[in-house]
Parts: structure tokens; sequence; C-alpha cells
């Protein structure tokens, strides 16, 4: 099985990205969670560039790693300085890790219209560099930025740079396309020249690719065809510009298909959960839409494709989702049909099959209400309430009387500015209470649960991670019909639940209740370890 070291480059390439902003603290827990991934390398950041590097380089020091090594990352030296006098180069030295990642230009034009030196000042700049670096124990990745286009612009030049670079004892060459504008048959066959000539020299050949033309990830899969066995990239795939090849893709590609070890045998199933952990470290949300790790990957929609792989998932799944670590998902729409429906309301009663009344009564009353504007495929929590009302499942926690809210403008002080009061019955009992908040919206949640948390104290367990409106008939103007999504968490688990009225204030409380009752549902199950 062909080996490939996996470099990521999230904290370094992957920084560069817009929006994205480390701590020291998220540096180490993003290594902490790629170590876990088991990739081979993790190039942190430039020690040099900045004080919250260094800072990092030092914390660093004290971390004890299973798979992963910290790489710090810099340039050749400059023209007019020798290697010891560098700051650049004697910082990376006081980063102490076994790995330093340097780059050089490989494309003439860098060299004389960019750096301003002549081509034979490169050469030698990279070769002392990477030289001084050998000298004091470093093992040495040389990037070549550009290596492409100089590739072919001047192919003996560029092969130039990667001599100098192996002369001065750099231990891989990583071919850098550097403009993410390389077609794949490009880097094919550059990369294929150089493993002709450098692999049998003990050095290994690498790819760092960019997404400019969406062709990342299969740039750095023809490479390993061609030849090279270290890969760069970050684990999200976003960096400078449309990002830095995907390694989440890349890795599963590389394991899956082409029969080549990434990562520990095993490591594998862990790369969805790592994924989303990265992703909430970095404040973003993950691509729903991802390959491999994302939450639609392995969703199906269509009743047909639905009905397929319930007898057999091989029918559309390239793989299976647990290779990853991911699951699969049926989303539930007007289009599912009566096999998505058995697949969710079995969980509660197995005797239901595709002929019982209440399925055709289900899939009816989820096409009318698709039909008004809900859309179930992103609210698997009122759906499932839908279900439980359906089959008698279901039990209402309260019933409500009337809300009521208002509003004041300007504001009155910074977060307070909206007043709600609701009525409830709740356990036979009268309730009225009331809620200030930062809008209407969060006024009516702060009195829905000052009247339900003497109840049920699991509702304070709640708290909403993301609120979505949308018009779903713009001609109506400000009367339009909307979608409230609300996503909910009570810091173990995640769902979604949503509402549809002309009264975005009626829809938002559509939403709340069904989120509540849906935490307490699934608390009463646990508690009682059944079904209710």
């Amino acid at each position: 099985m062909k080996k490939i070291s996996i470099l990521d480059s999230t904290l370094r390439d992957g920084s560069q990205g817009e929006g994205i902003s480390y701590s020291v603290q998220d540096k180490i827990n993003i290594v902490r969670a790629l170590d876990e991934l088991g990739v081979s390398l993790i190039e942190a950041g430039n020690p040099g560039s900045n004080p919250k590097d260094m800072e990092f380089f030092h914390e660093a020091k004290r971390l004890t790693l299973k798979n992963a090594r910290i790489v710090a990352f810099g340039s050749t030296r400059r023209k007019d300085l020798t290697c010891a006098e560098d700051a650049n180069l004697q910082s990376l030295l006081s980063a102490e890790t076994e790995f330093v990642c340097i780059f050089g230009k490989a494309w003439d034009f860098q060299v004389t219209e960019i750096l301003h030196a002549s081509l034979e000042e490169n050469l030698e700049m990279i070769r002392d560099t990477v030289g001084y670096l050998v000298s004091k124990g470093r093992k040495v990745i040389f990037d070549a930025e550009h290596f492409f286009t100089g590739f072919a612009a001047n192919a003996d030049y560029a092969l130039r740079s990667l001599r100098a670079a192996a002369e001065g004892g750099a231990e891989c060459l990583c071919l850098c396309e550097t403009k993410g504008g390389a077609m794949p048959m490009e880097c094919f066959n550059a990369t294929k020249r150089v493993a002709d000539e450098f692999c049998g020299s003990g050095v290994s050949v690498g790819i760092h690719t960019h997404n400019d033309s969406g062709l990342a990830v299969a740039n750095s899969l023809l490479a390993v065809e061609a030849g090279a066995t270290h890969v760069q990239g970050v684990l999200l795939g976003f960096g400078e510009r449309t990002g830095n090849a995907n390694l989440s893709s890349i890795i599963a590609d590389l394991e899956l298909k082409l029969g080549c070890r990434c990562i520990p045998e095993g490591n594998l199933q862990s790369l969805t959960p790592i994924c989303r952990r990265v992703a909430e470290i970095t404040n973003i949300a993950l691509n729903p839409g991802m390959p491999y790790v994302g939450q639609n990957a392995f969703a199906h929609k269509a009743g047909m494709h639905i009905d397929a792989v319930i007898k057999n998932p091989f029918a559309y799944e390239h793989t299976t989702p647990e290779s990853v670590g991911n699951e699969r998902v049926f989303l539930m729409s007007e289009v599912a049909g009566k096999s998505m429906i058995v697949e969710k309301v079995q969980k509660f009663d197995r005797t239901l099959t595709k002929s019982s009344p209440v399925v055709a009564e289900i899939v009816a009353k989820v096409k009318e209400l698709e039909h008004a504007g809900y859309q179930f495929e992103g609210a698997d929590a009122s759906f499932e309430i839908l279900v439980r009302k359906s089959i008698g499942k279901y039990q209402p926690f309260f019933k409500l009387h009337y809300y009521k809210t208002s509003g004041e403008f300007p504001r009155f002080a910074d977060d307070q500015s909206a007043f709600a009061q609701v009525k409830l019955d709740v356990d036979g009992k009268s309730v009225v209470t009331a809620g200030e908040g930062d809008g209407p919206v969060n006024a009516m949640d702060v009195a829905l649960r000052k009247a339900l948390e003497e109840f049920y104290p699991a509702v304070a367990q709640i708290h909403l991670t993301d609120y979505k409106v949308r018009v779903l008939d713009g001609k109506s103007a400000t009367a339009s019909k909307v979608r409230v999504l609300i996503e909910s968490s009570d810091g173990a688990d995640t769902w979604a639940t949503m509402g549809v009225s002309s009264d975005v204030m009626e829809a938002s409380y559509i939403a709340l209740v069904d989120s509540f009752e849906y935490k307490l549902i699934k608390d009463l199950e646990k508690k009682f370890g059944k079904l209710i």
C-alpha cells in the first residue's frame, strides 16, 4: 500500500482565508484535532511574521502529539543577507520544530520581476537556506512556489530550483500550484517529470494546490498518480482567494479509492467528527454539500432514490457513510414517497408498512404542509413531532391561551427593545409570564422559558444556535408568508424546527414550541428508556 504523507496547513495557509482568525488556544485545539485524525505534519505558521505565531510555537513545545509533527514555515534568506544574519531564519530556528518548510521561487519571472534578483542569486538563496537549516538539525521541506507556472514558462529553470534545494539537503520537494490555474494534465505531466528525476535519489516529491479553477483536489490526486508521496492542503479547503486543496476529500479519496495509506488504520472513521470540530473552532458552518463530511454527503430526497437505498445503499452511494464517520440521512419532502415515511415511522411502530392508512395520511399531510411553505428536509424535529401526532405518540406539555408582543423604537436601552406576555396552561395550572428581549422573538422566548422552567427545568438547557427567516412570496411584500427555521442545542444534541405563517411572530412561536417539546420528549424517553 502506497504511503502518503499529509501536511495540513489550516493554521498557516488556511488562516489567510477571509474571515479566518485564530487565537493561540484555537491553534492548540486544532493541532490536537489534527493529531487525533492522524495527519503526519501540521504547518502551524511563520514564527517570524507576528507575535501570535511566535507565542503559539512557544506553547506548542509543551504538547505531546501521537501522530503529527509541528512544522514552522518561512522563506529563503533575503538576497542581501547571509543565513545567520536573516532574522526570519533565526525565528524559524527558535521555534525548535523538527521540520521546517521553506518556500522559494521556481518561476524565473518571479525571480527577476518580483524578487529583483538574478536567476543565479535565487538558486544560491535556495541552496544556502536549505543547507543552513539542515546544518542546524532541521528536516527541510522545500515549497517550490509557482512551480507549475514556472515549469510551463521555463522548465529548465524550474527544475534547477528543485536541484538547488536537493543539493542543500531538502527531504521533500513540494511543487506548488500557487495561482490555482493549472489543468489536471499539466500537473500530472510536470509532477511525473520531477518524480522520474528525483524520487530515485531519496528525495520525496510533494504537491500543493489551490482551488481557483475548482481543480485543487483533482490536481492533487493526479500528482499522487504521477509519483508524489507528500500532499499539502487544508482540512476543510478554505484559504486565500478560493481556497486550498480540501484534505478531507483528498484523504478519503486516497484511502477509499486509490488504495493509499494517509492516516493510521481505523482513523478514517473519525474524519467527519474532526472536520466538524475544526469548523466549530474556526467559527464557520461546515458546508453541507462538502464531499464525504458534509451533512448532505449521504442525504437522499427523491422517493425512488430513498426506496432503492433502503433496499441496498450501494444503489446510490459511492461508499458507506460509516467509513468516514458520517451518517445516512433521508430528507423529508413532498417528493420523498412512502418508503421515506415508513423508514421514519417504524422507529415508533414496527408494524407499519407502505399500505398502512396512517402512512398515506402522513404523506398527504406532508404534501399539504410543503405546499403551504414548510420544508421538512431542514427540520427533522418538526417532522418527528408531526409523525408522533399522526400515530398517537404525542401528548402536549402545555396549552397556549394567548401571547402578546410589543416593541419600542427608538430603543430605550442597549439590549432591551421588546416585550412579550404569554398565558399558558401547564400541568393543570394557569401561568402568566412576561419577558423583555432584544426584539419580539427574543422577548417571547424569554417569556416562554419563564413559564415552563418551573415545571420543566430541562428547558433551561436549550439555547438557540441559529434563527433564519425566509420570505416565501415576495409578491405580497410585507404581507408575505414567511418560513422560520430555528436550530437548537442542549450542549449534547442539536435539532431543527420550523414554523410557517404570514405573521413572523406566529411562525417563530410554532418553531419555538416544537423545539421545546422535542427536547422534553427526548428527555422523557431517556428517563424511561423507551419510546413514549
